[in-house]
């Protein structure tokens, strides 16, 4: 009998494959993108020093609490990490999308963050 690995398990190992060639520099970081169930968070990581450079997510004091829908929250979250990116100094980042489809939240963080400035 075979065993059936959970949803998060199946994206972690895609997670795991992903970033077997995907890797964030100084000149042009990672920019990670998690979601769940409530939330969406977005870093930019410099993966050869180890550090988190800019982040933005929903669970911001400001960002709390509002009355829209969860693609319009990841655009909003998509525009907040291009403009602190871009202030930052970085212009061009790698999109991590973390083992998630290319659809809904996520497609809608990219998107926002490229009409912003972001390039990827």
């Amino acid at each position: 009998m075979t065993q059936v690995a959970s949803r998060g398990a199946s994206r972690r190992k895609r997670h795991d494959r992903i970033r077997l060639t995907m890797a964030g520099s100084a000149e042009r970081p990672r920019l990670a993108v998690f979601r769940s169930l409530n939330h969406i968070y977005a870093q930019v990581i410099d993966d050869a020093s180890g550090t988190t450079l800019v982040s933005a997510s929903t669970l911001e004091k400001d960002l709390r609490g509002g009355k829209s829908t969860k693609s319009e929250e990841a655009a909003v979250i998509g525009r907040l990490i291009a403009e602190r990116s871009k202030a930052a100094g970085i212009e061009r980042v790698v999109f991590d999308r973390a083992g998630f489809r290319y659809h809904g939240r996520i497609k809608s963080l990219a998107d926002a963050a490229r009409e912003a400035g972001l390039e990827f």
